[in-house]
């Protein structure tokens, strides 16, 4: 028993070496790429950090090789050279899904940070927000992680993209961040004769998604700091009286109440051709209305709401489409 013992002991500092020794291997290659960059070698650099890609994961060593690929990602981007970077950027995403490694907020957070670096117009930038939203699902949920979504939309507002940063807090649980986005997206981009549009457009999108919570959060926080709506209920635009009886009537349930009020407000309803198309949906989901027998909603407005519910018409085994793309929704 001792001896066994001894043996494991041995065997666990010997273990705790060659782990200090490949610690200190990985930050010997990374000081000399680091200088390899630092004198303008971007070529020469970029093919080793690819190297010692592959090199790494042909060895199992995952966290090592998304480590030195992030690492090497931020030091391109500081140095402007973003094909590189985006490069090693996609590195960094196939180490995150051969590796099956949990989602984490750290993980999260640094993929978030590689995309507000790259060039916003770049086709690159695409691609990686696809893919990384499709890992961050983790199987669970079509659309991406919630907290993948709402740094992109952080991301994107910052960058006053905010049709694309809209669809990105629909997906995430932020209903705060969203109405403060649409504020200011309103008064940056709209006519004052759409304050009530642009967040009813929103609550009724959140409604579609069984996200009565979002919904509620968006309504009260853009109702109550926008410069151009007066204090209420009830509010001077009858749009917004509506959305805030819609709110109340979700809660009860009643199929009669939600009825009489799609029909009183109708004129209201007919400034924007997609609020019906909404409605019946929410109906669908919150009173027990049966879907219509007609076939499904065609030409363009099948495509955005095929677009906006897809994660939730579809069954668990079956893939989505692209779930990155951003709706348009003006």
């Amino acid at each position: 028993m001792a001896a066994a013992a001894a043996a494991a002991a041995m065997a666990e500092q010997e273990g705790a070496r060659n782990g200090a020794r490949n610690r200190g291997g990985v930050q010997r290659v990374e000081g000399k790429l680091r200088a390899s960059v630092e004198k303008g070698d971007y070529y020469e650099a970029h093919q080793m950090y690819r190297t010692l890609f592959f090199r790494y994961m042909s060895q199992s060593k995952h966290a090592e090789a998304r480590e030195l690929m992030y690492s090497g990602a931020l030091l391109f981007f500081s140095h402007g050279q973003q094909n590189s970077a985006a490069d090693l950027s996609m590195l960094v995403l196939e180490s995150l899904e051969k590796a099956e490694v949990d989602v984490a907020d750290e993980l999260l957070e640094n993929l978030a940070k590689v995309f507000s670096l790259m060039d916003p117009n770049s086709p690159e930038r695409v691609a990686f927000v696809s893919r990384a939203l499709k890992w961050s699902s983790g199987g669970s949920g079509k659309l991406g992680h919630p907290r993948l979504h709402q740094l992109l939309a952080l991301t994107l507002w910052k960058e006053q993209n905010y049709c694309e940063s809209r669809y990105h807090f629909l997906h995430s649980s932020d209903g705060e961040g969203c109405a403060n986005m649409l504020v200011e997206y309103s008064t940056a981009r709209g006519f004052r004769s759409e304050v009530d549009m642009f967040v009813a457009q929103a609550v009724l999108q959140f409604l579609c998604l069984k996200n009565k919570n979002s919904a509620l959060v968006v309504f009260t926080t853009y109702t109550q700091k926008h410069p151009s709506i007066e204090d209420g209920p009830p509010f001077v635009q009858p749009l917004l009286n509506f959305i805030w009886f819609l709110l109340l009537a979700v809660d009860g349930g009643k199929l009669a109440v939600f009825t009489v009020l799609c029909e009183q407000y109708q004129p209201s309803l007919r400034r924007d051709p997609m609020y019906n198309e909404y409605l019946d949906r929410i109906g669908q989901l919150f009173f027990g209305v049966p879907p219509k027998q007609t076939s499904s909603y065609g030409g363009l407005l099948g495509n955005l709401l095929s677009s906006l519910m897809g994660s939730s018409e579809q069954e668990e085994g079956e893939e989505s489409q692209d779930d990155s793309s951003p709706i348009e929704l003006d």
